[in-house]
């Protein structure tokens, strides 16, 4: 298992992490294909959460567990520095994202004579207005469809240090903040504006917010206050059972049979599932699914180096160009099927050749980061500190990546 480093700190990759972001890209690829049979596999046909709610955890969950030694050895600008840097780097990937993508589906609509698909993917007014519409990219007020996760961890990394800096000294209190945050949002629909006039965005950085600093929480060690609590029969019980009663209320928007069965007023209580404000189901959705998976997904699974699991492991170590790549690939899968045929065998096998793409890419990345740097920074002082490595809260050492 690897190491990196952060500056003057070390912390050791958890592969159990690179592991589900590379499941989440996958699903979130399939998700992004309307009407695709395999789409099928992912986690959103089955429960109230989806991949969105464990990229945000875990990007929180990294945060907790790197950041939160590096201030508390008193590195606070460094760590602002680096994590802006960050922000920095997934705006002007989104920028970069937003431009292709957006000449992607004109180029497609022109070629094909087919309006669909800019009305489709909310770039119609982008083409008609470029001049206006520019400016509301650039600000994050216009995105098309599919482009909205990369946003809000932008929103959320720019003020994270500061939580950082929150939870070094009081994590119980910082939550609970965050709590707060989450409750008053949801209560006066706070939220940030968007384009069109009135809209806003799709992910509602003060709700989702909860989810993120929540996994920081954890990652930082506070979670160990209640780790007994957690992996009490009594908890994995209310677990199971919250995960099949989300599967039968699922599987109610397939079946008007199982819907007939729902009595009226449970209808009224749990509707709707609001993903853009984080509906609570959705929220405790995720955290029975994490109580299971941290029970059985050990730091030490000898599965996480088969070569089996390689490839998932791969795209999870490189998410952010992955994440990019995939938003194309589903575009380009989409386009595919609707100009030719739109059978079960071509949709199993261009999402596979998306998948495969994806990991090829991945393989690329990850032999590019094993060739030499050939130029150093001639200013580092050779009496400087060795690399030494932080004394982490209780937690999983994992790669220092904040999203």
């Amino acid at each position: 298992m690897g190491k990196e480093s952060t500056d003057r700190f070390v912390v050791e990759r958890d592969l159990r992490l690179d592991l589900l972001r590379g499941l989440g890209l996958w699903m979130i690829f399939l998700d992004h294909i309307p009407d695709d049979v395999v789409a099928w596999l992912t986690l959103r046909n089955y429960g109230f959460s989806d991949a969105a709610e464990f990229f945000v955890f875990i990007s929180g969950y990294l945060l907790g567990f790197i950041y939160v030694p590096i201030v508390a050895s008193g590195q606070f600008l460094a760590a602002l520095k680096r994590l802006w840097l960050r922000a920095w780097q997934m705006y002007v990937a989104h920028i970069l994202l937003f431009l292709a993508f957006t000449a992607q589906i004109a180029r497609a609509a022109r070629k094909w004579d087919n309006p669909m698909y800019k009305d489709e993917f909310n770039v119609a007014n982008f083409l008609a207005h470029p001049d206006e519409l520019i400016g509301k990219a650039l600000t994050l007020q216009y995105k098309p469809v599919d482009l909205d996760v990369l946003p809000l961890y932008i929103s959320l990394v720019v003020v994270a240090p500061f939580v950082v800096w929150c939870l070094v000294r009081r994590p119980n209190l910082t939550l609970a903040g965050s709590i707060v945050l989450y409750l008053l949002a949801r209560y006066f629909d706070w939220n940030l504006p968007s384009y069109p006039k009135g809209a806003t965005w799709y992910f509602n950085p003060f709700a989702w917010q909860l989810m993120f600093f929540f996994g920081a929480w954890c990652g930082c060690g506070a979670v160990a206050q209640i780790s007994k609590f957690l992996r009490s029969r009594i908890v994995f019980a209310v677990a199971i059972a919250w995960i099949l009663f989300a599967l039968v209320i699922v599987m109610t928007w397939h079946s008007v049979f199982l819907e007939s069965l729902i009595p009226k007023w449970m209808i009224k209580l749990i509707y709707p599932i609001d993903k853009t404000d984080l509906d609570m189901l959705r929220f405790t959705h995720f955290l029975a699914l994490a109580v299971i998976v941290s029970r059985y997904l050990s730091r030490d699974w000898a599965g996480l180096k088969s070569k089996w699991l390689r490839p998932l492991v791969l795209c999870g170590q490189h998410s952010l160009p992955l994440f990019c790549l995939g938003v194309f690939l589903s575009f380009g899968v989409h386009w595919i099927l609707v100009q030719w045929k739109h059978q079960v065998i071509e949709q199993i096998l261009l999402s596979i050749g998306g998948m495969a793409i994806m990991t090829a890419a991945a393989w690329v990345l990850d032999r590019a980061q094993r060739v030499p740097n050939l130029f150093v920074d001639a200013g580092i002082k050779e009496e400087q500190n060795p690399v030494a490595q932080p004394e982490p809260m209780a937690g999983i050492r994992t790669q220092p990546s904040a999203a």
